[in-house]
């Protein structure tokens, strides 16, 4: 059996829940997705660099070593997760803060301040409870993924890459002859090209050279 290890581009299914009542919250499987109402996913497997921890750290590790075409099942520690609880990033907040802003907080309502997003907990006696915390912060997982295959292609691994990288599929690459483009449709800022760059570089040895364009 052919298996995967550090620097390998792979790719996956996979179906994540909650172990504390085995919620589903994350999945690339489009019927899943649909039973358990979950919108704005990518229903397509991803690709992936194993030990570039571009997915969960507690998935990353656990695929070294693993077989492909087959399907395992990870119990993910929060640590390995989305962290464990902060208790410094649950505050109190004036309500009287929200009520200037014309915001009328409720519990459960998600609210951005000062480019934080956090999670209106309870509000009493003129004061909101915020928790800053990851939703799934301090949350144990339960993930079952399936490696399809292993990705020797240097068009489909640099596809992947850039697009877990960036969170977007609106690219173009081509890798010709060790020179990679990647052509965009909205300039990103240099240091996050050059970085890319860099990676890219270091973890595809058929790439010497990579520049980024916009469309």
């Amino acid at each position: 059996m052919e298996t995967v290890g550090k620097g390998d581009f792979v790719e996956i299914e996979y179906t994540g829940k909650i172990k504390e009542g085995n919620i589903i919250f994350d999945t690339t499987d489009e019927k899943i997705a649909k039973e358990n109402n979950l919108h704005n996913h990518d229903f397509s497997p991803a690709i992936i660099c194993i030990g570039e921890e571009q997915i969960l750290k507690g998935i990353d590790k656990n695929l070294e070593g693993k077989g492909i075409g087959k399907e395992y099942e990870f119990d993910i520690k929060p640590e390995d997760a989305f962290g464990k609880k902060n208790a410094k990033l649950i505050q109190l907040i004036p309500t009287a803060k929200f009520k200037q802003q014309r915001i009328e907080p409720m519990p459960g309502m998600q609210l951005n301040i000062d480019s934080m997003v956090g999670t209106v907990k309870t509000v009493s006696g003129g004061r909101t409870l915020v928790d800053f915390n990851h939703p799934l912060a301090g949350k144990e997982l339960l993930y079952k993924v399936k490696i399809n295959k292993k990705i020797t292609d240097g068009e489909e691994k640099l596809r992947g890459y850039v697009n877990l990288a960036l969170g977007t599929k609106d690219f173009e690459v081509t890798v010709e002859n060790g020179n990679a483009k990647i052509t965009l449709k909205n300039e990103i800022p240099k240091e996050i090209q050059e970085r890319l760059i860099e990676k890219i570089t270091e973890l595809m040895p058929e790439v010497k050279k990579a520049e980024f364009s916009v469309k």
